[in-house]
């Protein structure tokens, strides 16, 4: 006779599900309300207490300007986390509207943007980005410009394979028989059809977006000093590894910590989508 009990996850199994989403949750605070996570000032600098290492008074340590580096982690995710997020929106909403054009085009126009799509699919990422900040400028907008940019091919690959399976599919041919305008045929049955994958990508991709903007700001592209931001913080830290390691191992733990999770919770939502469990 077979058991209706739940099945109950080893501990183990449970701790790898909840332990990266209760990072996500406390990199949601330090986005919200920082001063949850720490009182201290991440620009009030302290010259004479410069490079103290992890203890009580600073418990990540000081920089070589004497600020308090868990302040200035906690801040930091507000320019890493936001220069991430805005980056995978415009990716997204761009992807979403250039893959629909391409599947709803006619083969020419289609032809056109899919060849588009492939050859900024060619170049790495950080690569293409990096062209488009040293052609446009650095600052925040140009970052986030940037990674979007490179990040589009993405959305709008998987995007329009979507809509050449849903514009083929049953319940929109009724419609255009019905005699339905081509507008409301796409916003009322292509669109919300071709949408499902979108969730999965955007998770996955804005930990992408957070490697590249992290990596642009090392490179001295994004947020100037003395804005804490974690790629700018590992930038500054490289003159002093061997004498206040701590001053890089944490920002460089907060882009990890970031991304592996981000890149978990991504990988099981598409096992869902998928219908898989394990």
């Amino acid at each position: 006779m077979l058991s209706s009990a739940p099945r109950r996850l080893p501990a183990a199994d449970l701790g790898r599900r909840l332990v990266p989403v209760a990072f996500l949750v406390v990199l949601a605070a330090a986005l919200a309300v920082p001063g949850l996570l720490t009182a201290a000032d991440p620009l009030a600098a302290d010259p004479l207490n410069a490079l103290a290492p992890p203890g009580g008074g600073h418990w990540f340590g000081t920089d070589h300007l004497g600020r308090d580096v868990l302040a200035r982690v906690v801040h930091g995710a507000r320019h890493s986390i936001s220069i991430g997020v805005a980056a995978t929106a415009l990716a997204v909403a761009s992807g979403v509207l250039l893959g629909l054009a391409a599947g709803l085009s006619p083969t020419w126009l289609d032809e056109a943007l899919a060849r588009s799509f492939d050859v900024l699919s060619t170049l790495p990422e950080l690569l293409l980005a990096l062209l488009i900040v040293a052609i446009t400028g650095p600052g925040t907008g140009n970052v986030i410009f940037a990674i979007a940019v490179a990040q589009i091919p993405n959305y709008a690959r998987v995007i329009r394979a979507q809509t050449f399976v849903v514009r083929r599919s049953g319940y929109v041919e009724q419609a255009v028989t019905f005699g339905r305008p081509h507008l409301g045929i796409v916003a009322g049955h292509v669109l919300p059809n071709v949408l499902g994958p979108i969730p999965v990508l955007a998770t996955i991709g804005l930990g992408q977006a957070v490697i590249a903007s992290s990596g642009l700001s090392f490179l001295g592209m994004g947020p100037q000093p003395p804005a804490a931001e974690w790629g700018a913080m590992l930038s500054e830290a490289r003159n002093y590894l061997r004498v206040a390691w701590w001053e890089a191992l944490f920002p460089g733990l907060a882009i990890t910590l970031t991304v592996v999770c981000l890149t978990v919770v991504g990988r099981r939502l598409q096992r869902r989508f998928e219908g898989r469990t394990s």
